[in-house]
């Protein structure tokens, strides 16, 4: 899971090969160094290395054909995996929070004023988008994006959340029947979030 997990999706979907590594607490201090910006995911490419978690969904969208046909299709995948990134720097004070009493309370503040509302609005734009998917008729690096976040939160953090919105249920179950995307989630490693 975490900041990797879409571009991880996104080569599991081109069925591209790649070398995931994992980190370990112990040895990121001495990683971190080497890595920019002090940050992961890092992709290496050729030798040179491609930071920001956002940018590499992009670039490996553009790789391998799913980052849209037009200007606007690349414009409102970028809205909305912007929009995603802006929810999960609301929830993060819950992800951060190691007192169990406040994680709960944080967790119900959050409910209320953020996953509910994003719930609510993501299942609105994909009922509005005319498609299965959300920008356009085929599957993008968004719509792997948006897939990480609304598995992860259907499955780990509000398990059954999405019965109540069945356009989002249906787009979670079909990205999660893709064969190359259920190979992945049923061999991927299990990582600290």
């Amino acid at each position: 899971m975490g900041r990797a997990e879409p571009a991880r999706l996104i080569f599991a979907y081109a069925g591209v090969q790649y070398v995931d590594e994992r980190i370990e607490k112990q040895a990121w201090p001495e990683i971190k160094k080497a890595t920019p910006h002090g940050k992961l995911p890092v992709l290496y490419v050729d030798g040179k290395q491609l930071a920001q978690s956002r940018v590499i969904e992009r670039y490996l969208g553009k790789v391998f054909g799913i980052a849209g046909e037009n200007d606007w299709e690349i414009a409102k995948m970028d809205e909305l995996v912007a929009c995603v990134e802006d929810f999960l720097i609301e929830i993060n004070p819950w992800f951060k929070e190691q007192d169990n009493a406040k994680k709960v309370e944080i967790f119900k503040q959050l409910c209320e004023s953020t996953i509910i509302p994003f719930i609510t609005e993501f299942e609105g734009l994909l009922a509005g988008s005319g498609t299965e998917f959300f920008v356009s008729d085929k599957i993008s690096y968004a719509d792997l994006a948006i897939f990480h976040i609304f598995w992860f939160m259907n499955s780990k953090i509000l398990p059954g959340s999405l019965c109540k919105f069945p356009k989002l249920y249906e787009f979670v179950e079909k990205i999660s029947a893709i064969d190359s995307i259920k190979s992945w989630i049923n061999s991927r490693p299990k990582t600290e979030v």
